[in-house]
């Protein structure tokens, strides 16, 4: 089953009491709640708060997103990470694996990104945490083969993947890349994007890639377990729109929830 979803961030200039008003509004099941501005990293009676008025609204808090990297020193402890995500309830804290590209770490950086990762998925495990890797540019997850060249690395330490379609990248490449992280696929964060011939990128309602979505969670729909379908980045970060993107997603996770 695929569950719908919103990633906090999508409102950082919302409290979370507004954002659980607004997802229940909009009939989401399930939050990933971020630690820059929701869920500060460290600040357990603020993680304990919002866990507990989550659960209240009847929605999962599905994940904590950190902003911890991998095998990078800036100051953030993972413990602290740890921390929030057990105060918060989140069965699952999203990482990212390091700050540099693929094309651009060396062996000894993807040695540090790679250890680093199977320490924290050892710390969390011990506390009953799944540890996910942010897909995303700018780190090594930035292709689907450097993701499983690391994934791979970290052998039975492996994480989960948040997976997500690379800006720019074709409806063919996505769903080769979905398929290819199946084994370690955890969720997906949904949004709708247009790139121009300048590399423009133009925030889009989900309508408008709704097909391309109906293929992605159709692969999805046919792997093991319960996956979430978690919406961010609405068009001009608006309310409406986020109402209007969950009613058409829940429209189409309905058809595919039932086959």
């Amino acid at each position: 089953m695929i569950i719908p979803g919103l990633v906090s961030i999508t409102f950082r200039q919302l409290s979370p009491l507004d954002i659980l008003r607004l997802a229940k509004q909009a009939g989401l099941e399930a939050i990933e709640w971020g630690g820059d501005v929701h869920v500060p990293h460290g600040n357990r009676r603020i993680a304990s708060a919002v866990g507990r008025m989550t659960r209240e609204e009847g929605i999962s808090p599905l994940c904590y997103g950190s902003y911890y990297r991998a095998g990078i020193v800036n100051g953030l402890e993972f413990s602290a990470v740890l921390e929030s995500a057990l105060a918060l309830g989140a069965p699952a804290i999203r990482i990212w694996a390091g700050r540099l590209g693929s094309a651009d770490a060396s062996l000894a950086d993807r040695e540090a990104v790679t250890a680093d990762i199977i320490r924290v998925v050892r710390l969390a495990a011990g506390e009953g945490v799944r540890i996910v890797l942010e897909y995303h540019s700018q780190t090594l997850t930035d292709t689907v083969d450097s993701a499983i060249d690391l994934l791979h690395a970290c052998g039975a330490d492996a994480p989960g993947c948040l997976w997500q379609p690379p800006v720019g990248s074709s409806l063919a490449m996505n769903l080769a890349s979905i398929e290819k992280i199946r084994p370690w696929f955890a969720h997906s964060h949904v949004f709708s994007w247009h790139v121009d011939d300048r590399g423009a990128v133009e925030r889009l309602a989900f309508a408008s890639r709704a097909d391309d979505w109906r293929q992605y969670f159709q692969k999805m729909s046919a792997m093991p377990g319960d996956h979430a379908a978690l919406l961010e980045f609405v068009r001009d970060d608006a309310a409406e729109q986020l109402l209007q993107d969950a009613r058409d997603l829940r429209s189409l996770l309905s058809i595919l929830n039932r086959r």
